[in-house]
């Protein structure tokens, strides 16, 4: 055995082979820039790894587990004789289940193999004679059998197996059998319990006892839990306690439950049930608020008192090494609250723990120091009173010095030792064989010291098992050991010429596991120099260990341990190979992130090349499992879209065959809060409440505001709307209500990341009623007809409304008259007054009432009845030409009588009657420019086409439409610049020359007067000298040479009038094809091809075919036999297109005809006369389109570039398949 961190397995076992532990030093400052992170080592099989690393308590206890396995005694190899040794035994308290058969396990080792048999109650068990009893093979352990029958528990009692041979007898415990027991519970009618309320009250358990004792909890009859509290609570003795009984406490029954372990059952007593008398009624309002139920419920303060323990002082003992709980439970009112205390001094901090809401006192692992007096406080605002508990710690025996087996030489002395200790002291006894030593034959190189015997001059007789059992009141202790004598020279018990890697730095121990008798002494060498190993980095242990205490480069080489002792001597070795240590040079770092961003961990590892590097990652101390949303790489972990799971603690694990380094990073992942809980509401008043909420967690980002929202009933069920906000440090606040609400209240809690989920809502609360203290709002007064007049307003909200019957009290009347107010009464929010003269003003009351009463006065709002059309138009309407696409208007204004209405503008419409270019057609849509009916009479229409001719006619529009149009007005516009021309096209048909061909522009805007067209040269960021061309009015084609076949071109085209250069379109020529590639590619390959061996050997044996086919036919013919002559059809295939064996390619008329829904230009259109060439030939459906640029050729020539290569490739006249399949 070999631990990773300390070196725990230090033994030279007879029964392992050559181990390695290998340590990594907590600090090495020489070597700070080197210092290794790696734990561990695993070699010849041996798992020497990691998961997580230890806590430093356990590298201690390692280091202690180490030091004590260097001076354990050497154990026999099994080839040699010697006594029985018990390997294997039941527990000394036995419990078994009745439904299974029962099983004493007793087994031991020896040789020769001993023999077993058993005692019970100290008397000889003869297992022969009971047929359900049996002994498994070449072992002691007992089987009792139960399937044909019979009781189990007829075999209770105290068993112990005796292991046998020629040198001795070993003793296992005496084991105590025992049946579990679930007993029923008694059947018992339980009456009421009536209590007082405020009253201390106890539900008495009084479980039957079973073995073991079973497990007590408290549930209803309708199997729910019983909630406990400070208040209510069980106690160790399964009894449930009531500080002090409320009358909530009526809402259930109370039943109590035994869980017995070895059956799997469940018993449930009879339910109690309570009548608690109380002096008011259940109101679960008074319940609301914990500190201030009991007055509210009218119960009388108490001071504490103790429920259990009765008193003020009780003592109690527990056994060392066992767990001491004390209890304390009162009652009183308020409940009362438990602090514990010890006398002259603290409680033990590493081991004390407080239970069952701080009334069990759990101290675990008692020693003596425990001892003492413990004392608790029960306290509430009333008083406190306390109890002492003096403890008292004793002791089962337990060793101090426990026996070993002695391994002597003839002539040899040795001695046994049985020390224990214990509380009473306990008492030793030497037993040989099983036997008490006073009745053994007497034996003179034998001496009892009290607890040791002596042994002087050994010889072959004095072989035997000595068993000490050392007792007190509280238990027993039962070792043996065995005196072996021998003579046997050195052997090496483990594998010879081993190869261990260890890792740089760290401290290493071989062991050399031997035996021999005499005791060998061994030592060690290195690569076969003669000077024993020991001191300055190496130390050799006293059973033979070599412990290197900081492996560097020069230690590795090969080691020899030597055994010798006066019978001869055994040598073993060893190669130690030395590695580079594995590093994390650049760990993960602690991140903060939102929820739903990125994160990505680094991990990157250095290591020993010659060792297999694996990088896996831990999630808080459990193998991270990689998700969809996870990747892993060699050097990081990225997590895309994290969410609240993802918290934790990352460790990236760096491992190899030998060692291993972690680096550990915390994630938090700020979301958002979880949703507010427990909302309560307290201080109940008219107008204003207290609502009280516990804060969900802050997933990691502090809560900022807390939200408060209510819902109502009556005029808006189910909506809930924001109440007020308050800041993230309170959890209470004070809520301003309105009269006659019933409200419901939530609380959304908001940090950064975002806002909770609404708590559950509150209970309802409702506010008593009062008259209105507010009007509706947007109270209008606007006609629908010319002769009526609507009166509308926003009606008022449920905390607006503050009564029952909400209604409002509508007033209008003309305006500037001293006419009587009419009114009405309306539920709705809207009122219509018909039979009104058209648009005049009315002033306008509406006023709120419920039946409190009325509201305040309302205020006078101005309103007009309804509007008729216009009844004139605009008149002496004058137009000015600005531009060639704006004109100004002016005209005069209309009388106010003849608008009946709102003047809210004048508007005119206008529309493009014809253009002066002949043969345009363009498009009369009317269209309308508005101009505001209070700013004037002038305005401005723009956005016009040139050289055009437009009527415009102009109208007077009010709220209710348009009036009679006015006289219609002609206009032209004047030339204009023209846009840009149409379909653009650039082709190149070859390396010297490029075409260019447009069309004319879509809107000319005038009479075109010619072209000008501006090119320039450039090949990557160079730029030739720029050239200008001018083309009369009908050229709508050029072409260039090219200067050379390398450069690009790019062209500006515009057209002109006479007011000026027009919209220009700018393109490019596309890159100049490389001619050349195909050529050579095609003859590379023939080339290629023709050389080939395998081709030539094909052809040599096409022409022997050939040859031998002509000899058949040649001799056929001379014998004048007649063969069959193939058909037409059935000539062998030669080549179908000799074109196609040159690259060329035929065109039929079919394939000449355009693909349908092809391009060959910008615009998109085919002109089957403007080319030769066929676009089927060169792709497949809408593949054979033009580039975007409008360059064909740089396809045609990448195309047939590509058939060309593909000919070369799968050419039937070429293949030499085809080829066969011609000649047959």
């Amino acid at each position: 055995m070999v631990n990773p961190t300390l070196p725990v397995s230090l033994l030279s076992s007879p029964c392992t082979s050559f181990q390695l532990s290998s340590v990594r030093e907590a600090e090495l400052e020489r070597l700070e820039a080197a210092r290794p992170r790696g734990l561990g080592s695993r070699e010849q099989g041996l798992v020497l790894r990691m998961a997580r690393p230890p806590p430093p308590w356990l590298h201690a206890a390692f280091l202690l587990l180490w030091l004590l396995s260097l001076g354990r005694a050497i154990e026999i190899p099994m080839d040699l004789s010697q006594p029985p040794t018990i390997t294997k035994q039941s527990v000394k308290d036995h419990i078994v289940d009745p439904r299974d058969n029962i099983l004493i396990e007793c087994e031991a080792k020896g040789n020769p193999a001993p023999s077993f048999h058993w005692t019970r109650n100290s008397r000889f068990f003869n297992i022969a004679k009971d047929p359900r009893v049996s002994m498994r093979r070449r072992s002691g352990t007992l089987v009792i059998d139960f399937r044909s029958g019979g009781r189990p528990e007829e075999y209770e009692g105290e068993y112990q197996c005796f292991a046998r041979n020629i040198f001795g007898t070993a003793l296992s415990n005496r084991i105590r059998l025992q049946v579990s027991k679930s007993p029923l519970w008694p059947k018992e009618n339980l009456d009421p319990v009536v209590v007082q309320e405020g009253a201390p009250l106890t539900l008495q358990c009084n479980p039957p006892p079973g073995l073991p004792s079973p497990v007590i909890f408290w549930m209803s009859s309708s199997m729910e839990p019983i909630t406990q509290d400070k208040r209510v609570s069980q106690g160790h003795n399964g009894d449930l306690y009531f500080s002090n009984v409320m009358v909530q406490d009526m809402q259930t029954d109370y039943s109590c439950n035994a869980r017995f372990h070895f059956t799997h059952t469940i018993q449930q007593k009879n339910p109690f049930t309570l009548k608690v008398l109380t002096n008011h009624p259940y109101n679960d309002s008074s319940l609301r608020n914990p500190p201030d139920m009991y007055s509210a419920r009218g119960v009388a303060e108490r001071t504490p008192s103790f429920m259990y323990p009765q008193g003020t002082a009780s003592s109690q003992m527990v056994l060392r090494g066992m767990d001491l709980l004390l209890e304390c439970i009162a009652s009183g009112v308020p409940t009362p609250d438990i602090a514990w205390y010890k006398k002259g001094g603290d409680l033990p901090s590493d081991k004390a723990k407080f239970e069952n809401f701080n009334k069990a006192l759990r101290i675990t692992n008692v020693s003596e120091e425990d001892s003492g007096e413990y004392f608790c406080l029960a306290s509430n605002k009333m008083g406190s009173i306390r109890h002492t508990i003096s403890v008292r710690v004793k002791a089962a025996p337990y060793w101090l010095d426990e026996p070993k087996n002695l391994i002597l030489a003839p002539g040899e002395d040795g001695r046994l030792v049985c020390r224990a200790n214990g509380n009473p002291k306990p008492t030793v006894q030497w037993m040989v064989n099983g036997e008490p030593l006073q009745s053994a034959p007497p034996n003179p190189n034998r001496e009892v010291a009290g607890d040791t015997i002596i042994f002087r001059d050994t010889q072959i007789s004095s072989r035997a098992v000595y068993q000490c059992n050392t007792s007190n009141e509280h238990g027993y202790l039962l070792a043996n050991a065995f005196v072996s004598v021998l003579d046997v020279p050195p052997r090496m018990l483990s594998p010879r010429n081993q190869h261990i890697r260890v890792i740089l730095y760290n401290r290493t121990r071989l062991d050399c596991p031997f035996f021999g008798s005499p005791i060998p002494t061994l030592r060690w060498f290195k690569n076969g120099q003669g000077s024993n190993l020991d001191g300055g980095n190496y130390h050799v242990y006293e059973n033979g260990s070599l412990e290197i205490k900081m492996i560097r480069k020069e230690d590795q080489g090969i080691y020899t341990c030597v055994a010798t002792n006066i019978l001869g001597k055994a040598e073993n070795q060893v190669r130690l190979e030395v590695k580079d240590p594995t590093r994390i040079f650049r760990m993960p770092e602690d991140q903060v992130v939102k929820r739903g961003t990125t994160v990505q961990l680094e991990c990157r590892v250095k290591h020993d090349p010659s060792l297999k590097l694996t990088v896996s990652w831990l999630k808080d101390d459990e193998p991270l499992h990689i998700g969809s949303r996870m990747k892993k790489e060699d050097d990081s972990l990225t997590i895309f879209g994290v969410a609240e799971r993802d918290q934790g603690s990352y460790t990236c694990m760096a491992s190899t065959e030998l060692d291993q380094d972690l680096a550990k990073a915390s994630l938090t992942v700020l979301g958002r809060p979880d949703r507010p809980r427990d909302l309560e509401l307290t201080d109940l008043a008219e107008r204003s409440v207290r609502l009280t909420w516990i804060p969900g967690d802050d997933n990691n980002s502090p809560i900022t505001d807390y939200v408060i929202q209510f819902e109502e009933d009556q005029f808006q069920p189910g909506v809930w709307h924001d109440h007020s906000k308050f800041p993230g440090s309170v959890n209470s606040a004070i809520l301003q209500l309105s009269p006659y609400v019933n409200y419901q209240f939530r609380v959304i809690a908001v940090n950064e990341v975002g806002s909770s989920h609404p708590s559950l809502p509150s209970e309802r609360y409702r506010t008593s009623g009062a008259a209105p203290e507010s009007n509706p709002s947007d109270v209008k007064g606007e006609g629908t007809r010319k002769n009526n007049m609507e009166i509308t307003w926003t009606p008022m909200n449920a905390t607006s409304a503050f009564g029952p019957n909400l209604r409002y009290i509508v007033k209008w009347r003309r305006r500037e008259t001293r006419e009587t107010w009419n009114n009405v009464t309306v539920w709705g929010s809207r009122y219509v007054v018909s039979q009104t003269p058209v648009y005049v003003p009315y002033e306008i009351r509406v006023q709120a009432e419920n039946d409190f009463g009325k509201g305040p006065e309302p205020d006078t709002v101005i309103g007009y009845s309804g509007e008729d059309y216009p009844r004139a138009a605009p008149t002496d309407i004058k137009i000015r030409v600005l531009n060639s696409t704006a004109i100004s208007l002016q005209w005069n204004r209309v009388y106010s009588d003849t608008v009946q209405g709102h003047l809210r503008e004048y508007r005119a419409y206008y529309w493009r009657e014809s253009s002066l270019l002949k043969n345009l057609w363009v498009s009369q849509k009317r269209q309308q420019a508005s101009f505001p009916g209070d700013r004037g009479t002038r305005g401005v229409v723009s956005r016009l086409f040139p050289y055009s001719n437009y009527k415009l006619e102009m109208v007077v529009v009010n709220g209710r439409g348009d009036g009679p149009r006015s006289e219609t007005k002609e206009f032209p516009t004047p030339e204009g610049v023209p846009s840009a021309p149409r379909r653009f096209r650039i082709r190149q048909p070859n390396l010297e020359t490029i075409n260019l061909e447009w069309d004319h522009p879509e809107h000319p805007n005038g009479i075109l007067t010619g072209y000008t067209l501006r090119y320039v040269a450039f090949n990557g960021t160079k730029l030739g000298k720029q050239i200008v061309e001018n083309f009369s009015p009908n050229q709508t084609k050029f072409t260039i040479q090219r200067a050379d076949p390398v450069s690009r071109y790019r062209f500006t085209l515009g057209a002109r009038t006479q007011v000026g250069f027009g919209e220009a379109v700018t393109e490019e020529s596309p890159a100049p094809p490389n001619e050349a590639t195909p050529t050579a590619a095609y003859t590379n390959n023939q080339a290629d091809i023709a050389t080939q061996g395998w081709f030539i050997g094909l052809m040599c044996a096409i022409a022997l075919l050939v040859l031998i086919l002509l000899i058949v036919c040649f001799i056929k013919r001379s014998r004048g036999g007649k063969y069959p002559v193939r058909e037409k059809k059935d000539v062998p295939l030669g080549p179908e297109d000799p074109k196609e064996e040159d690259g060329s390619f035929d065109y039929s008329d079919e394939d000449n005809k355009p693909l349908q829904g092809s391009q060959t230009s910008l615009d998109g259109t085919i002109k089957q006369q403007e080319s030769d060439d066929s676009l089927v030939d060169y792709g497949e459906g809408g593949e054979g389109q033009f580039n975007e640029d409008g360059s064909f050729i740089g396809q045609y020539t990448v195309k047939k570039d590509k058939e060309e290569t593909e000919g070369n490739e799968s050419s039937e006249a070429t293949s030499p398949v085809n080829a066969i399949y011609s000649l047959a």
